[in-house]
């Protein structure tokens, strides 16, 4: 990480400022909201006359410790001051309505990334919320994150992949909700009183990604003998490029979902469907980024190799054992690509020894994409029902089903009688168990992908140093 912060101007200019992290409040900062935390309930509220409870003037000094620690932060961050204002008034807010469930809708409003995406541009972000493959509860947390914009993104999402509302972001520093398995930050897990009419922004940590990534993938390759031709074995040990290759990759992902032929809501909001929908819909969305990048890498963008073998190693190597087998759609999406890609002879698994053919891997790859994608096409002539029992066929072509379940069976082995929603209920929580290949492998990384919980690109180089 460069040691000082580039912060837009009012005319648009670039100026330096210290680093946030390294100002005497930051720690400030982070121990009054580590304190504040154990203290909340589920829902973000401070329950004050529990068994064990803190005294309120104690509660009350934390916040205020906070919030003057804010005040001080927020000079370096100009761009911020009306977030940090509103965020000020939340919080006093909260105190003042006794520590009841926390709305920060005005502060949540306030914040606006989006508008000035500068690459290396810090922000300071304070929020009662739950992190995503992270923290379930509703706790404060204090982050500070900066800007992933450089000129070449932003020429193509100008020009190819217009995506106002995505911000590419790493990590500073963060309170204890993020030392988890959290690579995102959303408005929508931010505790408010109502949901706003649309949110305007979502980040995405590409720098944790690149970081788990580059562990998971090194042991993998090395698990299963897999040898890379050598500017992907460069990539992979390059933190810089996996971050420039997944912060292009996420863009492309992040716009698919409002994009192509849909027969349904993308974002699938209010909706109760068999996990593999979803797990289609996020593969549909990493897919169309290979098959972009195919396109980009004949355009002659750098980026582009790597982000197709970010996909596929990813897709492949991580997410099939990452996380447990209850509905894990991400897990169900990697074990369909390399079904698929080994059923089209791309992928062999040999003398114990996996080998990839490279040069039909994106032919075969935008392949399964096209297939996807003609599903969704003919999805808008179907019911609700029929649609989910073609992604059903999809899947199972090759993906074998657990032998018990009763999607597997087809129609007649389920009460049509019922709306759809509740035959949700028949799905089995595995519905596609893993293959013998992938149980043997879940084995192997297992602790290695255990060790990802909390990284971040400084951490993953001290280690390898």
């Amino acid at each position: 990480m460069t040691e000082i912060l580039v912060q837009a101007g009012a005319e648009g200019q670039v100026s330096s400022l210290s680093r946030v992290v390294e100002h005497p409040a930051w720690p400030v900062l982070k121990d009054a909201v580590e304190q504040i935390r154990p203290w909340q309930s589920k829902d973000g509220s401070i329950d004050l006359d529990a068994e064990g409870a803190p005294l309120r003037a104690d509660v009350v000094a934390a916040v205020e410790r906070a919030v003057d620690a804010v005040g001080q932060l927020s000079v370096l961050l100009p761009h911020d001051a009306a977030y940090h204002q509103a965020l000020v008034k939340d919080l006093r807010g909260w105190a003042e309505d006794g520590f009841q469930v926390p709305d920060f809708l005005d502060s949540l409003l306030a914040f606006q990334p989006a508008e000035k995406r500068a690459d290396g541009l810090q922000h300071l972000v304070v929020f009662p919320m739950y992190t995503q493959n992270g923290n379930p509860d509703r706790n404060l947390e204090a982050v500070v994150l900066r800007m992933v914009w450089p000129d070449w993104l932003a020429e193509l999402e100008r020009t190819r992949y217009d995506n106002p509302l995505f911000c590419g972001i790493t990590f500073e520093d963060f309170t204890s909700g993020y030392d988890t398995n959290s690579a995102v930050l959303f408005p929508e897990t931010i505790a408010v009183r109502e949901a706003p009419e649309r949110f305007s922004w979502g980040g995405i940590f590409c720098d944790r990604e690149a970081a788990r990534f580059r562990r998971v993938t090194e042991a993998a390759v090395d698990t299963l003998g897999l040898q890379l031709p050598e500017d992907i074995a460069a990539m992979v040990h390059d933190q810089k490029r996996c971050e420039e290759a997944f912060v292009l990759w996420d863009m492309v992902h992040d716009r698919t979902h409002s994009h192509g032929d849909l027969p349904f809501d993308p974002f699938m909001i209010k909706q109760r469907q068999p996990f593999w929908m979803y797990g289609l819909e996020e593969l549909r969305c990493d897919l169309t980024a290979f098959k972009e990048a195919v396109k980009l890498q004949a355009d002659g963008v750098p980026q582009a190799r790597d982000v197709q073998y970010a996909v596929l190693f990813d897709r492949m190597f991580r997410f099939p054992v990452t996380g447990d087998r209850v509905r894990n759609y991400d897990g169900l999406g990697g074990q369909l690509l390399f079904s698929y890609l080994h059923k089209h002879d791309v992928v062999r698994w040999t003398d114990n020894k996996l080998t990839i053919d490279w040069e039909r891997a994106p032919q075969v790859t935008n392949q399964l994409c096209a297939e996807i994608e003609k599903l969704y096409r003919d999805g808008i002539d179907r019911p609700k029902l029929v649609h989910w029992f073609a992604g059903y066929r999809l899947v199972s072509e090759y993906l074998a089903p657990h032998p018990g379940s009763k999607w597997a069976k087809g129609p007649e082995a389920l009460d049509l009688t019922q709306p759809p929603r509740k035959l949700v209920d028949d799905v089995l929580p595995d519905e596609f168990p893993l293959s013998m290949f992938y149980e043997a492998l879940s084995k192997k990384l297992k602790h290695v992908i255990a060790s990802t919980k909390g990284i971040t690109a400084d951490s993953a180089e001290r280690l390898a140093a």
